[in-house]
């Protein structure tokens, strides 16, 4: 199976520094990936957290932050989509599925196309 994870972990990772190119490499080391924003939230010194991917135990997830900090996005990952979502910003594989990978690159572009600005969280403020 970890071999299977790292061909999955390789194709995520494609998916998001082609999808995402405009965000900021933090960390690429094997089975942990990190992109950051361009720009600096309010009151913080780091740059804004975009995404990841990252090798686990037993599944590579996938993080896109945009989709916590704008809820709209979440409006267009399908349903098959959102059957591998973990909470509001994660997706867990443990095989590759070149459908559900072709609607994540779309969801990851729309996200990096809303990162392309500082964005402000604000609105989730009290929300659960």
């Amino acid at each position: 199976m970890a071999e299977g994870l790292e061909t999955v972990f390789a194709a995520l990772r494609d998916i998001m520094l082609e999808s995402a190119s405009g965000m900021t490499v933090s960390t690429d080391e094997p089975g942990n990936l990190v992109l950051k924003a361009s720009w600096t939230e309010p009151g913080k010194k780091d740059l804004a957290w975009f995404g990841a991917v990252q090798r686990k135990k037993s599944y590579v997830s996938y993080h896109l932050m945009p989709l916590y900090v704008v809820p709209a996005l979440a409006s267009g990952i399908g349903p098959d989509l959102q059957k591998r979502m973990q909470g509001k910003s994660c997706f867990n594989f443990k095989t590759i599925d070149p459908v559900l990978f072709e609607a994540l690159e779309s969801m990851t572009r729309k996200c990096a196309d809303a990162y392309a600005a500082p964005v402000s969280a604000a609105p989730h403020i009290g929300q659960s």
